[in-house]
């Protein structure tokens, strides 16, 4: 004997996916991202750090443009 199956309805008939996210869902990685950017672009806490001038150069530039 075999069991009955149900079946969710067809997308197509609803019009639409309904995802729903929590709030922290976007804004935890939104302030990892800006953290991290500034943990970088904050030359002043990387007194052993030596490079490239040309990378130094860049990162300046970016942060120029970030602090705008």
């Amino acid at each position: 004997m075999s069991a009955p199956t149900h079946t969710p309805p067809h997308q197509a008939a609803t019009g639409r996916v309904d995802i729903r996210l929590p709030w922290w869902a976007l804004v935890l990685p939104a302030v990892a991202f800006v953290a991290l950017l500034l943990l970088i672009l904050n030359p002043s806490d990387a007194h052993a750090a030596s490079g490239d001038p040309s990378i130094i150069r860049m990162l300046e530039h970016a942060r120029d443009l970030v602090l705008r």
